[in-house]
């Protein structure tokens, strides 16, 4: 078992919380401005009746869509029990990309036999997609379904976010999958925008089209609809106040970002690898690039994105403000590592919207820059059951943990009050409301990892870090990226040869909203943070291009918990 090793500022610096946030006080004892904040709180989905809008999107944007579910502490809290986890990854390209060569089938089978449950194909938007694309990888989709109904198949599509980076946009299985994903993307890519509209044209042409894909599940066209940013940091141009307009579109439909990038096998180091930089992060600033972001910001660290792996940083920014927006990983699998085969003789893609299936070579491909499929990193979603509605449900509620190369088996993390262990408490995504006072404590279980991964050794977890941060509210500045009172507040060192790893850590008495999040490494790679060794003593460290083999450097992350007065 771990010992914690508690770190300066143990948990974020105590004060009264402001009244507007204290449920405890009614309206009608609050002074005029107090009030009126509070309504504003209300509004923006910060505070509500019954818990669910607190963090979440106001109740009325969830029941206008037709969710049945709840956006809030009734949607989670589920013991073990409850749910199954499901192994996953958004993001995979076909022949049907113009810079990709594998069929369907192809990555399916890859990414069932590395341990997925289930999968989103997202060929990139473009002239020749939106034209053909669309439909003309539907029926692959669909046959793919057919044959392995142990994986979970959606279509989705990765969007040139207009005036932004790459999203995965996906949608529920069903007959208008193919008119819904087909009408979004001629209508709402960057590729079929005018070239003369001015950045503030599209980025409202962003903003319209996720609310597009809400206005489509509330028409019934669709079950479901979700968006996640791709590769956020890679070229610096996903501004902070676009992450924020994202999500305010629509939060059930934009509900978070890739923690990590793919094209995790660009690091391996030459000659046995590209030699190159994880993710392809290797660029500097542009003109299109949000001039705030510091130079670190478009390498990765720890193979995770400088906005997910800087503690105190932009995703914190983000959940200190109480939005629920979430982090994934993925393999974005274009070309893959070691493979041995090329796109078909006599391809057009510019006529067929695809290249010719794929044909073997021989020849050890080592410039590749990707993973097949499941074959590195993963995205374990609690599901209710195995379905597509499920998954989606389970991603747009943040009950999601992240790792790669199979760092851990399991993570059970949940929030109670103190001891109170008849109770099992609020997991990943969740809210646990209590009155003001009362003492919280975190529950966490891991289960280590006994069975060899996809590079055929046991990863061996060291250190399991607590991240606390303060619920400050909406910020004055929509480009604001950091989150002052997020530390690390204690760390877990695993015995060695243990296989499981079960603490609990006092969380105080409830004086202020805060949350949490946890995170753990193999501790091959370490520095303090960027925010100062006081905020993160022992963080990832900043990946060095050509050097940067992602098997040596494993971590795992957890979306977070919040705890909110009554």
């Amino acid at each position: 078992m771990g010992h914690g090793h508690h770190h300066a500022h143990d948990l974020p610096a105590s004060g009264d919380v402001p009244p507007a946030l204290d449920m405890s006080i009614p309206d009608g004892e609050l002074s005029p401005a107090d009030v009126s904040r509070r309504g504003f709180l209300r509004g923006a989905g910060l505070l509500g009746a019954g818990a669910a809008a607190s963090v979440f999107a106001h109740p009325g944007v969830a029941e206008a869509a037709g969710l049945p579910h709840a956006h809030g502490p009734a949607a989670a809290g589920a013991a073990t029990g409850d749910v199954q986890w499901l192994a996953g990854d958004h993001h995979i390209h076909t022949q049907y990309s113009s810079d990709a060569q594998y069929r369907v089938i192809d990555q399916a089978r890859h990414g069932h036999a590395y341990g997925l449950d289930w999968m989103v194909i997202t060929d990139h938007g473009s002239n020749a997609h939106a034209k053909i694309g669309v439909e003309k990888v539907n029926p692959d989709i669909l046959s793919t379904r057919d044959k392995l109904p142990g994986l979970l198949t959606f279509q989705g599509l990765e969007w040139n976010i207009p005036a932004a980076e790459h999203a995965t946009v996906f949608v529920h299985p069903g007959r208008y999958e193919v008119d819904v994903l087909k009408r979004f993307e001629q209508t709402y890519d960057g590729s079929q925008l005018p070239g003369t509209n001015t950045e503030g044209q599209n980025e409202a042409a962003a903003i319209a089209g996720i609310q597009f894909l809400g206005e489509q599940v509330r028409a019934r066209k669709v079950e479901g609809a979700l968006f996640l940013a791709n590769h956020p940091a890679r070229r610096g141009i996903d501004s902070p106040h676009e992450i924020r307009n994202w999500r305010d579109a629509d939060p059930t439909v934009a509900i978070g970002m890739e923690g990590a990038p793919g094209h995790q096998a660009a690091g391996i180091p030459a000659p046995n690898g590209r030699g190159g930089a994880r993710g392809y992060y290797d660029n500097n600033p542009s003109a299109a690039s949000f001039p705030g972001y510091p130079m670190e910001s478009y390498r990765t660290w720890g193979g995770f994105d400088w906005m997910t792996a800087t503690v105190g940083g932009l995703w914190d920014s983000l959940l200190a403000e109480g939005r629920a927006w979430w982090i994934t990983v993925n393999s974005d699998s274009h070309v893959n590592y070691l493979d041995q085969s090329e796109r078909g003789p006599g391809s057009n893609f510019d006529a067929n919207g695809k290249y010719n299936d794929p044909v073997y070579t021989g020849v050890v491909n080592t410039g590749a820059g990707d993973f097949w499929p499941g074959f590195y990193g993963r995205t374990n979603v609690g599901a209710r059951n195995f379905s597509y509605k499920a998954v989606m449900d389970g991603l747009r509620d943040g009950r999601i943990w992240v790792d790669h190369g199979r760092l851990i088996k399991g993570v059970d993390a949940r929030v109670r009050v103190a001891g109170n262990d008849s109770g099992s408490g609020v997991t990943l995504g969740g809210v646990l409301r209590v009155k003001r006072g009362v003492a919280t404590e975190l529950v966490l279980r891991i289960d280590l990892q006994d069975t060899p991964n996809w590079r055929q050794f046991v990863p061996v977890l060291q250190r399991v870090d607590v991240i606390v941060g303060t619920v400050t509210g909406p910020v004055a500045d929509k480009d604001a990226f950091t989150a002052p009172d997020t530390r690390v507040v204690t760390s877990f060192e695993v015995a060695a040869g243990a296989r499981t790893l079960s603490v609990s850590y006092p969380l105080g008495r409830l004086d202020k909203p805060f949350y949490l999040r946890v995170r753990g490494t193999d501790g091959n790679r370490t520095q303090p943070g960027l925010m100062g060794a006081a905020i993160d003593p022992y963080g990832p460290a900043l990946d060095v291009v050509g050097d940067a083999d992602p098997w040596g450097d494993l971590w795992f992350y957890t979306n977070p918990i919040w705890v909110l007065p009554k």
